[in-house]
This record gives structure tokens, C-alpha cells and sequence, in this order.
């Protein structure tokens, strides 16, 4: 795994006025909490990865959600974001226990751009899901021979779990971007 490693910048020494006794920090990256490898990072990756997990087992315990496409492509793409934020979160924990900074550009722009794909496809997912359990329940109004509060659970779901990547999404489009 390609981790970074602690860069140094020419800085100028203070001058000190006790003799020489300088306790001053040393130079550290900038971690935003939400960003990979720090506390915050970890808890967005399991809150994806619990409402993930939600919306798949939710939907896949009703019996007849493999009749509708939509529902079929929702539990694929909270399958993705599951596997996903399970290995991220895996990262994390790795990271903060060896406590390395993940601040890595190929790390960074791979996280960014797995963010995006996973909760692009979870957001389509829930849309769709969300179009047939409308077209169910107010346009056909058979949501009594339905599963209809499943389906809008786990469609509920989806979306917090797809609106939870998109902090960290952001934050390292924002590393990227600034560097």
C-alpha cells in the first residue's frame, strides 16, 4: 500500500529569546475531519456502510423484488456501496491505527473518484426505486398485494447512504482540486 510520507518544508527557524530552548511543533499535514484516514472519515464510511447494508437486506427480504428491474439495480448498487465503504472503512482503521496520513494524490484521487461511481449508482438506484414505489402505491394503488413500506424503507435508505458518501466525496474532490 502507498501511504505518504511526512513532507519537509523549508521553514524559516524563530528566533528565540531563552537560549535556544524551542519546543515548537513540527510541520503536519492538514487533516479536515471526513477526509481519509481520520476519525471523521471513518465514521462517514460506516454510516455508508450501515444504511448500505440497511437498504440491501431490507429490499432482498421481500419475496418479489427480483420481478422489478429498478429494485434489482437498488440491490446491486447498495451491494457496490457496501463493498465499498466496508474496505474504506477498513483503510481508515488501518491508517488511524498506524497513524498515517492518507494524504497520498494516487490514494486521494482513488478515493474520490470511487466515492463519486459508488454513490452516483446508489443515487440512480434510489431514484428508480423510487419512481416504481410512487407508480405502486399512488398511481396503481396496489400497495396492499405489495411489499410497499419495504420498498420505500429500503429506498430511504439508499438515498442517506448515497447523501452520506457525499461529504467525503467532496472533501477529497476538494484535496485534489487544491493542490
Amino acid at each position: 500500500m502507498s501511504v505518504s510520507h511526512a513532507s519537509i518544508h523549508p521553514v524559516e527557524d524563530p528566533t528565540t529569546t531563552d537560549g535556544g530552548n524551542n519546543n515548537a511543533p513540527g510541520v503536519r499535514m492538514k487533516d479536515i475531519q471526513g477526509m481519509p484516514g481520520t476519525k471523521g472519515g471513518l465514521a462517514l464510511r460506516l454510516s455508508q456502510f450501515v444504511f448500505a447494508v440497511t437498504a440491501l437486506s431490507v429490499m432482498a427480504s421481500t419475496s418479489d423484488f427480483a420481478s422489478v428491474t429498478a429494485f434489482t439495480y437498488l440491490v446491486a448498487a447498495a451491494s457496490l456501496q457496501c463493498l465499498w465503504s466496508l474496505c474504506l472503512a477498513i483503510v481508515d482503521i488501518y491508517a488511524l491505527l498506524v497513524m498515517r496520513s492518507l494524504q497520498n494524490y494516487r490514494i486521494v484521487i482513488s478515493f474520490a473518484v470511487g466515492d463519486g461511481i459508488a454513490s452516483t449508482f446508489t443515487f440512480a438506484a434510489a431514484c428508480a426505486s423510487a419512481g416504481i414505489t410512487v407508480l405502486i402505491d399512488n398511481d396503481l394503488d396496489s400497495c396492499d398485494d405489495n411489499h410497499c413500506l419495504q420498498f420505500e424503507t429500503a429506498t430511504a435508505m439508499a438515498f442517506i447512504s448515497c447523501f452520506s458518501a457525499l461529504p467525503s466525496f467532496l472533501l477529497n474532490f476538494w484535496s485534489l482540486a487544491s493542490r
